[in-house]
Order: C-alpha cells, then sequence, then structure tokens
C-alpha cells in the first residue's frame, strides 16, 4: 500500500512542477518542458493532459498555458494539501 502511495505522490508532484513551469514560462511546449524540469517528454505528455483534464491549463498552439483564474486554482491546490498533511499528522499521532 505504501509503494501504491509514493507513485501516486510522485505523480502528482510532477504535476505541480509541470503545471509550476507553464505558470511562469507559459505559453510552452513538450519540449521545453521536459528540458526546463528535467522530466521524460512522455511523462510530460500524460501530466499535461491530467492537467488539462483537471481545467488548470489550455492547449494552444504556442503550447500549454494557465487557465484565467489559475491563481485561484492554485489557493484550493495548497489548502488541499494543508488539510491533507494535516490529515496525515493526525495519523501519526495516532500511532505513536
Amino acid at each position: 500500500m505504501i509503494e501504491r502511495l509514493e507513485r501516486q505522490l510522485g505523480k502528482e508532484e510532477r504535476d505541480l512542477q509541470i503545471l509550476d513551469a507553464v505558470i511562469h514560462n507559459g505559453p510552452i511546449g513538450i519540449v521545453k518542458l521536459s528540458q526546463e524540469t528535467d522530466i521524460p517528454q512522455h511523462k510530460v505528455r500524460y501530466s499535461l493532459r491530467m492537467l488539462e483534464n483537471d481545467e488548470l491549463i489550455e492547449a494552444t498552439p504556442q503550447g500549454a498555458i494557465p487557465v484565467d483564474d489559475i491563481a485561484d486554482r492554485v489557493e484550493e491546490i495548497n489548502a488541499g494539501i494543508d488539510s491533507l498533511v494535516s490529515r496525515l499528522d493526525a495519523l501519526s499521532g495516532d500511532d505513536a
């Protein structure tokens, strides 16, 4: 179970790294994202698809760009991460 959680966390971390690069460098394509992040192109492509499905980025002929309300979306993501950290802290406290 831990290995599965670690793999999922790795994918989410990669998606957030790609999102950050799109926010700061967009419009940006797969090759440039791969170079900027040191993530292989096939994984960049997958992350872009996931981010587009989550309506965090948009594909354009020039490359990926963040959605108009990305600042609000990032705030929601950060609040969700904080909540998860709190839950994990509570769980680890129960084991002590």
